[in-house]
């Protein structure tokens, strides 16, 4: 089984829209990722991040966080968003849960 890293964009077999995963690595091999979707027609905000790679494009639904089992999904990656916007989703992503 390959192992999917922090920052892969996976499409995932009956998911509509592409997946960022997330989750740190060594969660991930787990099988499970936490992921967002990619959704082309959306509208900015401080939790909808725009991201464009060669295979996809659309903001990363930050709010929609989900637990993912891909040992019983078929996947395939798709590319990798690169670390400068990954460290954004991950900060739109902690501010949800901060405590001030």
């Amino acid at each position: 089984m390959e192992y999917l890293h922090q920052g892969d964009i996976l499409k995932i077999e009956k998911i509509k829209h592409p997946v960022l995963v997330v989750s740190k690595d060594f969660f991930n091999t787990s099988g499970q990722i936490i992921g967002c979707p990619v959704i082309k027609h959306s509208k900015p905000g401080p939790l909808h991040i725009w991201m464009s790679t060669e295979h996809a494009e659309g903001y990363i639904q930050c709010e929609k966080l989900a637990l993912l089992d891909l040992s019983v999904r078929g996947h395939k990656r798709a590319g990798r968003l690169p670390l400068p916007e990954m460290i954004n989703v991950s900060d739109a992503i902690q501010g949800i849960f901060e405590y001030v």
